[in-house]
């Protein structure tokens, strides 16, 4: 069909058969703009395909970069790892008049960006480690952190919110966690705790400074605390996850009316939901597992308490409703309200 009718005058495809210019350039397989130019440059009688042999696509100009593909190519085969900054020198010696992004952007095409390596998650035996972490949490009466401890083999969690994120605040917390667990792990993984580390030259060759109170709580428990490096959370991770969970499946979507509520429907959460569901990881619930395999082989509670004279107790918490006003009340001897009812008599 095609073949006849490119033989035709342009004006007959267009005046003729009164096609729009949308049509014919459709028939034409061009563009709408290009034939308007070819009816403007007055080539409407003139042959179809005398049309299309003088104003049909420019032959593709050669690129700058074709003529030293094969010299980036052989240079990267022997030294995969040259800069594209130093293969640009090396082309400009070569005659290469372009310009820096599109020698980049092959290079980029001969040698694509490394795999990075798959975390390897490291996992611990029963009772040998514990990650410890705050969440942030903004509620209606105020911002609190959720301090989370998960137990690294059997995944069990333990949540409680406080007003602080302070030593005042953990020790207390790991006692109740520990109280609560029946026993103790043999270590503590944190992050950049201010509360736990005070410095950490790790980077620079050097070493830890740990706080020296933690330390002695530490030490009364008979357990170690270890760091994560800087810049390596995912050392952490099976602490963090469990972040994202408590915002996810916990504090999202809840109302709660106090501190006291907040806690007791983490504790109900806790006990219905999150120890009791399968884990993503391990295919057991977290319970389960810790009752079969974790629980008898923590390390036994001290005899009592940590107790340190420097730290002093935490400020108690004002609860966010039902805050009643205080009424001072004059107290007097009897004697006196005995001789105000005899001088009304």
């Amino acid at each position: 069909m095609y073949g006849v009718r490119e033989r035709m005058l342009l004006r007959h495809l267009v005046e003729v058969e009164g096609r729009s210019q949308s049509a014919a350039a459709r028939e034409l397989g061009i563009n709408r703009r290009t034939l308007r130019r070819w009816i403007a440059d007055g080539l409407l009688d003139t042959e179809i395909d005398v049309i299309k042999t003088r104003y049909g696509p420019r032959p593709p100009v050669p690129s700058k970069l074709e003529v030293v593909k094969p010299l980036i190519a052989a240079r990267l085969a022997e030294f995969p790892r040259l800069t594209a900054q130093r293969l640009l020198v090396e082309c400009r010696a070569a005659g290469y008049t372009g310009g820096y992004t599109r020698l980049c952007d092959y290079v980029r095409t001969l040698r694509p960006p490394p795999v990075p390596a798959p975390v390897v998650r490291f996992e611990t035996p029963p009772g040998h480690q514990a990650q410890v972490d705050f969440a942030f949490c903004r509620l209606p009466w105020g911002v609190r952190y959720a301090l989370i401890i998960v137990l690294g083999y059997s995944r069990l969690l333990w949540v409680r919110f406080y007003p602080r994120q302070d030593l005042r605040t953990l020790i207390p917390g790991l006692e109740a966690c520990f109280a609560w667990w029946g026993g103790v792990p043999q270590e503590l993984l944190f992050d950049q705790m201010k509360s736990v580390l005070t410095r950490d030259d790790r980077l620079t060759g050097g070493g830890l400074t740990h706080n020296l109170e933690f330390l002695r709580f530490t030490r009364h428990y008979d357990l170690t605390a270890r760091v994560c490096r800087p810049y390596r959370a995912q050392t952490k991770g099976k602490v963090e996850r469990p972040i994202r969970y408590l915002r996810e499946n916990f504090l999202y979507g809840r109302t709660f009316l106090s501190d006291a509520d907040l806690n007791a429907q983490a504790e109900h959460w806790l006990a219905t939901v999150a120890n009791v569901r399968v884990h993503g990881t391990t295919q057991v619930l977290p319970l389960d597992r810790f009752e079969a395999e974790e629980r008898g082989v923590l390390r036994p509670l001290p005899l009592r308490p940590y107790h340190s004279p420097l730290l002093p107790p935490a400020t108690p918490v004002r609860e966010a409703r039902g805050i009643h006003p205080t009424v001072d009340v004059e107290h007097r001897n009897l004697s006196v309200y005995a001789a105000l009812a005899g001088g009304e008599g």
